[in-house]
């Protein structure tokens, strides 16, 4: 069984046991987590479409702390002028499992 799942503004295909790097979320490591918005559900073949949310359906997730991406670097050049500039980001997420979906 398998959810679409709005989190954050984002979708996400969630599946029960699994692990998933949301957006940086509020709450503390082993804090609970309820996911709302379930866009799509399949429950081995049967889906069920959500117009625009599935009613009665909830997935409920551990959060099990907070990981950052790899870093990302921007360099602009301007050729000739001597103009040079670097930085970098790194994107903050929240891992969560996946309790349960239903």
């Amino acid at each position: 069984m398998y959810a679409i799942v709005e989190i954050a503004g984002q979708q996400t295909k969630v599946e029960s046991g699994k692990f998933i790097y949301a957006n940086k979320l509020s709450g503390n490591e082993g804090d609970a987590v309820e996911f709302a918005n379930v866009l799509l559900t399949d429950d081995n073949g049967t889906i069920t479409v959500g117009a625009p949310f599935v009613d009665g359906i909830k997935v409920t997730g551990k959060i099990l702390g907070e990981v950052r991406a790899d870093k990302v670097l921007i360099f602009k050049k301007k050729r000739r002028k001597g103009y040079k500039k670097s930085r970098g980001h790194r994107q903050n997420y929240t891992k969560v499992l996946i309790e349960s979906i239903g």
